[in-house]
Formats: structure tokens, C-alpha cells, sequence
């Protein structure tokens, strides 16, 4: 993946139809710094969610309609989220050496205790261990640098574009054995996450949609939540500390934890090391197979929605 891409965003349009609105690829600049990341155009469209051959929460299969979005083609990496974690670093990367003022005023993380890398390595991988509300205040750190509205994707969307158009376990169909190809797991990671953007890329251009890192929904986790989903946008709008969805699983993951399909739930087990009290809002230490991916909705919402959707204010952790 090239790290030096140019400050202006650059435009190429795909092959397929898309909303109403038209949208495309595109790459977006971190206004300010020397920082970007690829975003991939997903086409609005019907699909099949779940799997009648899955887990018991992945039933019933069910139409879900969706609108155009846009979707990061790589996990976050360390690279883009560190400077959002420390303001020292976010100086260093900013072209004039600055942090403009609304900028500033965005909460940062509480430094973490341990090294939340767990020593698997920065550059280019996956950030992990982050809380739900640490993602979107990600999120927000980013629409203050940039103008632009990004959230995590919901349980639909990130199906949705994980499938790509398939109709199997996987993104490349049912054959598990092809799995190497296109994911880091237990087989093959040797036990660590691994630089986004090595295996092969889904059908729509997105790279470890399958494994590295398990990957943040917006949507709370309901175990029987298709049974009475909304066929149009549906999510589970949130609103306890636990749990959240969490998908594709990771790179200590079996095989069946990959399946497009596959949902899981955050724990409150994942901060049982964490000697806080209350415990952190920031950080998960004990779940280090953690990360996510960026959305954007083909249309801007209103500001006070983006507002709402970003401030929040975090739910103590006991």
C-alpha cells in the first residue's frame, strides 16, 4: 500500500452503477498532515443477510436494501490512528507543525498502560484494542480534520461489502481451503496481526475483510435481532456499554469465525486486566484482535446528526 499519497484526493470513477447520487473511489486527505488513506465506492443494492448453514444469531437469512456508501479498503492502521492518540506525534506529522484549535478540542484517548501494539508491530498494521467509543472518536477526530462525516460501518454494511456480491461463507465462495489467499488466521499468522493489503482483495476491492483483525460494527449485538430487523438500512442503534457486533474475524481465529456471516459480541472480559477504576472508556488490553474500518454514507447528514452521532458520552465501565 503506498503511505505517500498525494494530499489531494484523487477521483476515478468504477465500473458499476451507483446510487442516485454518484459516487466514487476516492482517496482522502488528512487536511493538514502528510497523512491519506483509499476509500472504495460500494454500490446501493439488495442482498441476503445471514446464513442458514451458520450460528443460530445468524438466522433467519433475510432481503436487506441498502443505500451507497463508501468503505475504507483497508483496516485502520497504527499509521492513521496514532496521531490521534498522541498530540506530540499528530505535530510531527502535520505539514506546519501545528494543531489547528477544533482539532485540539477533540477528547483524546488516555494513554494507554501497556504497549497496545502487544509487540506485533506499527507500521502499516491494523491499530487494535480500542474501545467502540475510542473508534468514533476516531471518527470525529477525522471529520474535524477533514469536513467529512465517517462512522463505523453497520452489521448490514459491513456484510454487505464483505460479501461483495456472494452468496457463500466466504467472499471467494465456500472452499475453505482457499483461505490463505485472502486472510491472516490461526493457519497462517503465526499468532499476530500482519501489514494490511497482503492477502487478496474481495470482488469489490477490499483487503482482509476475512481475518488480521475482527473488525467494529455501529450496532449493538442482538442475538435475535434479523427475526425483527428493518428490510431498508437496518441497525441496532446502541445503546448499552455491551456488547457491540464485532466481524470477520481475527488473525488467533479459526476458519468458521471468518464466514461473512459470523457475528460476535464484545465482552466486558476484554478489560479484566485493566486496573482502572472505573475502567477505561479507551481501551480494551485484553483483546488485541480488535480494530476497524471506516464508512461514509454517499450523503452527508445534517450537522446536528453528525453531532449526536459523535458526542455521545461514554457509559461508565464498572
Amino acid at each position: 500500500m503506498n503511505r505517500k499519497l498525494a494530499i489531494l484526493s484523487i477521483l476515478t470513477f468504477t465500473s458499476f452503477t451507483l446510487s442516485a447520487q454518484e459516487v466514487a473511489d476516492y482517496t482522502q486527505a488528512i487536511n493538514g498532515t502528510k497523512l491519506s488513506f483509499p476509500m472504495k465506492a460500494i454500490p446501493k443494492g439488495d442482498f441476503k443477510m445471514g446464513s442458514e448453514n451458520g450460528n443460530p444469531d445468524e438466522k433467519p437469512v433475510h432481503e436487506v436494501s441498502l443505500d451507497a456508501f463508501w468503505i475504507g479498503v483497508y483496516e485502520v492502521t497504527w499509521d492513521l490512528f496514532e496521531p490521534f492518540l498522541y498530540k506530540d506525534y499528530e505535530v510531527t506529522q502535520s505539514i506546519d507543525g501545528k494543531v489547528p484549535a477544533n482539532v485540539d478540542a477533540v477528547t483524546r484517548p488516555t494513554k494507554p498502560y501497556l504497549d497496545m501494539t502487544f509487540g506485533m508491530g506499527k507500521e502499516g498494521h491494523p491499530a487494535i484494542a480500542m474501545t467502540h467509543y475510542n473508534a468514533i472518536q476516531f471518527c470525529k477526530w477525522l471529520y474535524e480534520r477533514t469536513g467529512v462525516f465517517y462512522r463505523l460501518p453497520t452489521e448490514a454494511e459491513w456484510e454487505y461489502a464483505c460479501r461483495a456480491g456472494s452468496t457463500g461463507s466466504y467472499t471467494f465462495g465456500d472452499d475453505a481451503s482457499k483461505l490463505s489467499e485472502y486472510a491472516w488466521f490461526t493457519d497462517n499468522s503465526n499468532g499476530t496481526t500482519h501489514k494490511v493489503g497482503e492477502k487478496k482483495p474481495n470482488a469489490w476491492g477490499l483487503y482482509d475483510m476475512h481475518g488480521n483483525v475482527s473488525e467494529w460494527t455501529y450496532d449493538q449485538y442482538d442475538e435475535q435481532f434479523y427475526a425483527s430487523s428493518p428490510a431498508k438500512n437496518p441497525v441496532n442503534k446502541p445503546t448499552k456499554l455491551y456488547p457491540h457486533s464485532v466481524r470477520g474475524g481475527a488473525y488467533d481465529d479459526e476458519a468458521a469465525a471468518l464466514r461473512s456471516a459470523a457475528r460476535f459480541a464484545s465482552d466486558p472480559a476484554w478489560k479484566q486486566l485493566d486496573p482502572q477504576i472505573p475502567k477505561s472508556n479507551w481501551w480494551f488490553p485484553e483483546a488485541p484482535f480488535v480494530g476497524f474500518r471506516l464508512v461514509r454514507p454517499a450523503v452527508q447528514p445534517a450537522k446536528a446528526e453528525i453531532e449526536a452521532y459523535y458526542n455521545q458520552a461514554p457509559i461508565p465501565d464498572k
